[in-house]
């Protein structure tokens, strides 16, 4: 899965199915915050979460820390507790 880095809207975008996703971000410091999800409707979870594992593939080799903002987000390292190692400190979900 390609996923483009789109500084200038800050935002981490791929195309799947010929569908555009885009997670939308802010970086401060090292942490960076995942604040929203454009999808298209009736967008399968299961391809999400490839985005998901991807994006924080790339954080952990930008050593960044995850602030996940949006709920499915969160609910995603809930499901998902070995990626949790990504969360900043004092963070619980």
């Amino acid at each position: 899965m390609e996923i483009k880095d789109n500084t200038f809207s800050r935002q981490f975008e791929t195309t799947i199915n010929d569908k555009l996703i885009a997670i939308e971000y802010s970086q401060q410091e090292r942490k960076l915050f995942l604040t929203k999800i454009n999808t298209p409707e009736g967008f399968e979870e299961e391809l999400l979460a490839g985005f998901f594992i991807a994006i924080l593939n790339l954080a952990e080799e930008k050593k960044l820390k995850i602030v996940p903002t949006h709920p499915k987000i969160a609910a995603f390292f809930r499901k998902n507790p070995s990626y949790k190692h990504l969360l900043p400190p004092g963070i619980r979900i």
